[in-house]
């Protein structure tokens, strides 16, 4: 036969605050939620629960201390010892506990307070921001003006008209979710489901916020900063956990979420962290060569074209591209060569060509590239999409 003081650890003249702290002790750290359904634990949340309800009721506990256990056989109810069982231990525990002050704090995330919180959580906020290919190089930092539900001022977030509180829903408990026990002969069901009366919240608002309606948020323009890394692209997004909206009537914040866009540059095309250019040059400069400055992702850069460039060739300026997403390593710039044909030549212009054609060799079967075929392709791929 079970002590009940020793049962939960207490003295015999301990009073009801050392009862209800003792008690309150185990019936967590026993409690079928935190035990993944264990028999063990279940029997002696049971045993707890059946020894907190004799001891916190000053007559029942009067008895037991003259009589012992046998001494409770005849009373009725709970803790009467007639037919105490682990509906009636969940019943007192959901009565004196399911409320703010207990579950919130120490179940763990299967317990009500957490599968409330996760339902009440402020959802996911969505902005975009638009970002340019210098951005996108060195990094930037921006500052966003967003849109966002934040905690109703009148009613501190609860929804309740100022002056008035919401109140523990009698239902639930304030747990949220109501339990149904069934008996079969294979044994004793537990079912859960959310509470009806309060719909899974465990509280009730009985005079609503005239402000919020009973949302206890309302929206409101926010300034927030971002810091966008050096090398993003248009598939990156950047999540800021719990900068999002605030939850109904004291959820947590959910998260915000920044999609980026890269403008079109209409000087390059992207592959990744290289930059491709198309620099178009006259026949002249293609069969003498000469020196022309290109535009980089920094300002200018002064190119040398070989004599013999063919339309096509490329040249690579080593490390003018953009740096890699959370790297050090930096890509190139290429820059592809085309010939350019004049298609409305002056009388001097035609004169000079025709000279040209009386002397000119006449063009191989097969022109010499300069660059190899692996990058030529990379290079036909971002201009052509091939």
């Amino acid at each position: 036969m079970v002590d009940y003081y020793e049962l939960l650890a207490l003295s015999r003249d301990a009073d009801l605050e050392e009862i209800k702290k003792g008690y309150r002790k185990l019936a967590f750290k026993y409690h079928p939620d935190r035990n993944e359904g264990s028999k063990e634990a279940e029997e002696l949340f049971k045993q707890v629960t059946e020894a907190y309800e004799v001891l916190r009721d000053p007559e029942k506990r009067s008895v037991y201390d003259r009589y012992g256990e046998q001494g409770l056989k005849g009373s009725a109810g709970p803790g009467g010892m007639g037919g105490f069982d682990f509906s009636d231990a969940i019943e007192i525990f959901m009565r004196d506990f399911g409320g703010f002050s207990g579950l919130e704090d120490f179940i763990g995330a299967s317990g009500a307070r957490a599968q409330r919180t996760t339902s009440r959580k402020g959802k996911t906020v969505r902005v975009g921001v638009s970002l340019t290919l210098s951005e996108v190089a060195y990094g930037v930092k921006k500052t966003l003006r967003v849109s966002l539900l934040d905690e109703c001022d009148p009613c501190v977030g609860s929804g309740a008209r100022s002056g008035t509180k919401p109140v523990v829903c009698p239902g639930c408990g304030g747990a949220g979710e109501q339990r149904h026990v069934q008996r079969s002969v294979f044994g004793q069901f537990v079912s859960v489901q959310p509470c009806q009366n309060c719909r899974g919240e465990g509280r009730i608002i009985a005079e609503l916020c005239d402000i919020c309606r009973g949302e206890g948020r309302t929206r409101s323009d926010t300034e927030v900063e971002i810091e966008v890394p050096a090398g993003v692209t248009s598939e990156n997004f950047l999540t800021l956990r719990g900068r999002g909206s605030v939850g109904p009537r004291g959820g947590p914040r959910g998260d915000l979420e920044v999609l980026l866009e890269i403008q079109d540059d209409p000087r390059f095309s992207r592959n990744g962290s290289d930059l491709f250019h198309e620099l178009p040059i006259t026949f002249s400069q293609a069969a003498l060569g000469d020196e022309v400055r290109v535009p980089t992702i920094e300002g200018t850069a002064r190119v040398t074209i070989p004599a013999g460039i063919q339309s096509g060739d490329h040249l690579n300026l080593k490390g003018l591209g953009l740096p890699e997403l959370s790297g050090r390593v930096r890509g190139d710039q290429v820059v592809r060569v085309v010939v350019w044909t004049p298609d409305d030549l002056t009388d001097q212009q035609e004169q000079a060509l025709e000279t040209l054609r009386g002397v000119e060799a006449p063009a191989p079967e097969h022109i010499r590239r300069r660059s190899h075929k692996g990058f030529w392709s990379r290079v036909k791929e971002a201009f052509t999409g091939g």
